[in-house]
């Protein structure tokens, strides 16, 4: 492990949090989005609104399936760093662990991807109104 692929317990710890927020923020997001797209199913039906409707309900649930994935993954890394931390009380604040940048890169690809699919939901969606 080298330096820069290093971190303090506590900046992983910070990261996790701030994930955490953003993912939970997207799940109440596409239920929100949910209940939009349940309001144009009920005014509409051509079947261009219709199939573009359900185009959007799957990536919601392709969304929030990859969302429920990286709670997963944030919750275990939290885990092993907790163990550690109880293992190793005096070493947490001196030792620092491997960067978590798969992770890291796995958030900020399902960030761009969950960008995307928001920017064209909401253009589907002035459309359709």
């Amino acid at each position: 492990m080298t330096k820069q692929n290093s971190i303090y317990l506590s900046d992983l710890h910070f990261e996790h949090k701030q994930w955490n927020s953003e993912l939970m923020f997207w799940k109440d997001e596409i239920a929100t989005f949910e209940h939009r797209l349940e309001e144009i199913v009920s005014r509409y039906t051509s079947k261009d609104v219709l199939s573009k409707l359900e185009h959007f309900q799957n990536q919601l649930i392709l969304h929030g399936n990859a969302i429920t994935y990286l709670l997963k993954d944030i919750k275990t890394h939290e885990k092993e760093l907790s163990q550690f931390a109880m293992e190793h009380p005096v070493a947490i604040d001196h030792v620092r662990f491997d960067d978590h940048t798969g992770l890291r890169t796995k958030m900020e690809t399902q960030r761009e991807l969950y960008t995307e699919m928001k920017k064209l939901f909401f253009d589907f969606v002035s459309k359709s109104m």
